[in-house]
């Protein structure tokens, strides 16, 4: 890992009955209060079983979702969440339902030893995502020292992720940050070669740091989704109503021209003149989109192009998908790509998957078992592979 202490490091002897306070990304979709998907409460299970193992009171923070902050609000609450922890861990959960009550402390205090305690949203203070210092202070009297295990928040510099590890210590790095800044880390510091990096999404401007910080560490960089238009339309093309931005098309033009062979584009594209019109969709060449057509996965034979290199890669990093995965048929250009990366992890190369659009991808597909590792942090994995500090990580002790 990347030269910060991890919970290995903690003196085994020392955590007996003592409070972890260990902020968590229990970040999920909740509708009428049911959980949709627990990949994220099941991420933290390690960390929160080697604490509870070691006699340790766990006491868990999370954020969920975008509340206005200085106040409850229903459709937020961490309640539903606690009660599919409990099942999840076979024990009892309590639930604090406000960290800025005097009871809340008195509360961690009591949790008998290897007990739980889940913090209501940490976002329902008004401090929190300002990093308030007095919020901090708050949430660091709820613990004896600091574990932190939610890399999908590491790139915020909030209250219960930096402000809260310069109050308690020591402060650690939990099981999954520690694993997700292993394999991100090893993949830009020592990639074995080839190394293949697999870009999509809709946007340019949402990876251009990203293609930019990896351009001269790879080998290739596959471009993938309504993103490869804006580099269509840089090359002269007409892309009909695809979707490209306009502001973006010099910036693509100029990486086209650094890049050289590096940056591998589409061949072409499955358009349709709707999403709604896949009845009709056809495949056309990158630079034969007709007007009133747009472009919403990658043809064929990019997808054989894609996945021979990915399979001839020796590490892969995978952050977008190749089209509208979410509406079928538009999903067989992603589809294609996660079943090459599983080709190539079993051909023993490093594979990761960058967190959102991808993770869900790769689950969907059934293959989240058969690559490397899958981020649970979406942001905080392009902000790293864009050479960015990530604010959650650098508050913790360094080794």
């Amino acid at each position: 890992m990347i030269g910060k202490r991890t919970v290995a490091d903690l003196d085994k002897t020392a955590l007996d009955a003592k409070r972890a306070l260990v902020r968590v990304d229990f970040n999920v979709p909740v509708k009428d209060g049911v959980v949709g998907d627990d990949t994220r409460i099941r991420a933290a299970l390690p960390t929160i079983r080697a604490l509870k193992g070691l006699g340790a009171r766990v006491v868990l923070l999370s954020h969920l979702g975008r509340p206005k902050g200085g106040g409850f609000e229903e459709k937020y609450s961490l309640r539903p969440v606690a009660r599919v922890l409990e099942g999840l861990l076979g024990s009892p959960v309590t639930f604090v339902e406000n960290p800025a009550s005097p009871e809340a402390v008195l509360v961690t205090k009591q949790l008998p030893r290897g007990g739980v305690a889940l913090v209501e949203n940490t976002r329902f203070l008004a401090g929190e995502e300002q990093n308030d210092p007095a919020t901090a202070r708050l949430f660091a009297a709820l613990g004896d020292f600091f574990v932190n295990d939610a890399f999908g928040s590491a790139h915020r510099a909030h209250a219960s992720t930096e402000g809260v590890a310069h109050l308690l210590k020591p402060a650690v790095a939990g099981l999954l940050m520690e694993k997700e800044l292993d394999y991100l880390g090893r993949a830009l510091a020592s990639p074995a070669h080839p190394f293949v990096a697999v870009l999509g999404g809709a946007k340019i401007s949402g990876k251009i740091d990203v293609i930019e910080s990896l351009l001269p560490r790879v080998d290739h960089v596959l471009i993938g989704g309504a993103m490869a238009c804006t580099f269509f339309r840089a090359k002269g093309a007409s892309t009909g109503t695809s979707l490209v931005e306009e502001d973006r098309v010099v910036m693509a033009k100029d990486l086209l021209a650094r890049a050289g062979a590096k940056l591998v584009l589409p061949e072409g594209g499955v358009i349709a003149e709707a999403l709604d019109r896949s009845d009709a969709r056809r495949e056309a060449a990158w630079n034969e989109i007709p007007d009133g057509w747009a472009m919403y996965d990658i043809d064929e034979n990019t997808r054989r192009r894609f996945a021979s290199i990915v399979k001839g890669a020796k590490t892969v990093v995978w952050n977008g998908p190749m089209g509208v995965f979410e509406t079928t048929p538009f999903d067989e250009g992603t589809r294609a790509v996660a079943l090459a990366l599983a080709e190539a992890t079993a051909a023993g190369a490093t594979t990761v998957v960058g967190g959102g659009d991808s993770a869900a991808a790769i689950a969907e597909a059934g293959l989240e078992d058969k690559v490397s590792h899958v981020s649970t942090g979406g942001g905080a994995s392009l902000e790293f592979l864009e050479g960015r500090v990530l604010p959650g990580v650098a508050a913790l002790d360094d080794r």
